[in-house]
């Protein structure tokens, strides 16, 4: 699917997404991604879901977002509350959806202003 990139300026911005890619800014990325409005875009090492760990999303601590947008691949999956209690320790909520509805809920949640982080998992 291709979206239409608004005047967001320097902001990261999904401007399309398929089976295993995502663009952000019109430059596609094949592999996991964290993405924040105004920071680099950031490899995320996992290939997986079930290669996911807490280390994997104490990665956003440092960044601080309001809220983390997971992306879990082609299908809806919840991380069990292990893997995100670094976040939770800081007050750093989790929205967990499929990959293409957290794309679109990131592009929202970023054009209002608000300070949130996505974790976008493409799985190999």
């Amino acid at each position: 699917m291709k979206l239409h990139q608004d005047s967001s300026g320097a902001l990261n911005t999904v401007t399309g997404y398929g089976a295993g890619y995502v663009e952000i800014n019109l430059q596609r990325h094949v592999g996991s991604i964290l993405v924040m409005p105004e920071a680099g875009v950031i490899p995320w090492p996992v290939a997986s879901f079930e290669a996911l760990s807490p280390e994997h999303f104490a990665m956003l601590v440092g960044p601080a977002p309001e809220v983390v947008i997971f992306g879990s691949g082609e299908r809806l999956r919840f991380p069990h509350p292990r893997l995100t209690a670094a976040l939770a320790a800081h007050r750093i909520g989790v929205e967990t959806m499929d990959f293409k509805a957290a794309c679109r809920t990131y592009n929202i949640l970023m054009a209002e202003g608000r300070k949130v982080a996505a974790a976008l998992l493409i799985e190999a």
